[in-house]
């Protein structure tokens, strides 16, 4: 079953704001580093650029990208912005990896009302249980049992509102798509 992204961009576009929850895209098994330390594969790589690639074609560059602090969002988020390019702002947040869901709301609730477009990029299962709490009550049930099975590497959460961001509670963003990076191929 494929996703409409042309349907999914122009949902975007009839919100003030859109978030963009990610997981980083594929990395390498735990080795002798650290998780914190752990690298991008090649696929993940490609995964990174992919997903750049389609966000771009909707439209939903992010104004703003909050990112953690371990080596493989990093290189996600590095990899993405070579498409991006400059525009966006770049936050990077150790929080993000140490701190769970709290950390990915302070991250919503720091977000000025100037972004329209903010990107979280995180951890599994932060990213899912963030999203889970997100989803506004009338959002597709569907798109619901998705987020309880947990974001793929590289899987995209798309959720709008016409709240700026730092009014953002539970419950507040209205479930556009759960992506994969095949949903962009």
């Amino acid at each position: 079953m494929g996703v409409n992204l042309k349907k999914v961009a122009k949902a975007a576009k009839e919100y003030r704001h859109i978030l963009i929850v990610m997981r980083h895209a594929k990395a390498e098994s735990l080795g002798k580093s650290s998780d914190r330390d752990r690298n991008l594969t090649d696929k993940g790589l490609k995964q990174a650029k992919t997903v750049a690639k389609g966000l771009a074609e909707l439209k939903l560059v992010p104004d703003r990208i909050a990112c953690s602090g371990a080596a493989r969002a990093l290189q996600t988020c590095e990899r993405m912005l070579k498409t991006f390019g400059d525009h966006p702002t770049v936050d990077y947040r150790q929080s993000l990896y140490d701190n769970g869901v709290q950390a990915v709301f302070d991250e919503i609730a720091q977000t000025k009302g100037k972004h329209r477009v903010l990107m979280v990029l995180g951890h599994e299962p932060t990213v899912s249980i963030s999203c889970q709490w997100l989803a506004s009550a009338d959002s597709d049930p569907s798109l619901l049992d998705l987020l309880n099975l947990g974001l793929s590497t590289a899987g995209v959460v798309i959720f709008g509102s016409d709240e700026p961001f730092e009014h953002w509670q539970i419950r507040t963003g209205h479930l556009l798509a759960v992506l994969t990076p095949k949903d962009f191929d």
